[in-house]
C-alpha cells in the first residue's frame, strides 16, 4: 500500500471518527409520568420540565437528567401538594437520574442501563432498565419505564382511608435527545 493511499484512508475513515470521539447529547424535550395506584383510584403526574445532558468520552457516555419535583402535575392540586410533602420537595427540589454506558450501546434499538436515582434525599439503583431508541431525523427518541419503588427511598406509601398506595410508582420516560455539533 502506498503512502498516499494510506494517508487517504487515514483522512477519510480514521480522522473523522477520532474528531467525533467526544460527543455531547442534550435533552431537547421530555415527558416524565409517574403512576400511583390505590384500590379506590389511580392517578398520573406529568412533567415536561426535565433537563439533561450526556457526555461521551473515550467510548463511555455519562448521562444526567434532573427534573424539579414541583413541576409534576396530576390534575389535583391537593394530591400534588401532598406529593411534594411526601418526597420532601422543599428540602430536595430535584429528582435526578444518572447512568453510564458504553457509547456503542447508544446505537442499539434497546438500550439497557444501570440507573442511579436520587429522590427525597435518598439514592436507589435500578439495574439493566430497558429503554427503546428510535431515530427521528437528527434527533433520537428514547422511551422506557423506571421501576421506582417508594420504599427504595425510605418513603412510607401515603394512605387514603387508612389504605396505602402501592409501593410501585413506575415512571414512564419519553425523551428526545439531540447530538450537539
Amino acid at each position: 500500500m502506498t503512502k498516499a493511499r494510506l494517508f487517504a484512508i487515514l483522512v477519510i475513515f480514521v480522522l473523522p471518527a477520532w474528531l467525533r470521539a467526544d460527543q455531547t447529547w442534550t435533552l431537547a424535550s421530555s415527558t416524565l409520568t409517574y403512576h400511583i395506584s390505590h384500590p379506590l383510584h389511580e392517578a398520573d403526574g406529568v412533567s415536561h420540565a426535565a433537563r439533561g445532558e450526556g457526555i461521551c468520552t473515550k467510548g463511555t457516555c455519562n448521562f444526567l437528567i434532573a427534573v424539579p419535583v414541583k413541576t409534576f402535575n396530576s390534575g389535583n392540586s391537593n394530591r400534588d401538594l401532598h406529593m411534594l410533602e411526601v418526597v420532601r420537595g422543599g428540602q430536595y427540589p430535584l429528582a435526578v437520574v444518572r447512568f453510564r454506558l458504553p457509547a456503542a450501546e447508544l446505537q442499539q434499538p434497546v438500550i439497557r442501563a444501570d440507573l442511579e436515582v436520587q429522590l427525597a434525599g435518598r439514592t436507589a439503583e435500578y439495574k439493566q432498565v430497558a429503554f427503546h431508541r428510535a431515530d427521528q431525523g437528527k434527533d433520537v427518541r428514547v422511551t422506557g419505564t423506571i421501576p421506582l419503588k417508594l420504599l427504595d427511598f425510605k418513603i412510607k406509601p401515603p394512605s387514603l382511608l387508612a389504605i396505602p398506595i402501592r409501593n410501585d410508582v413506575p415512571v414512564r420516560v419519553d425523551t428526545v435527545w439531540r447530538l450537539q455539533s
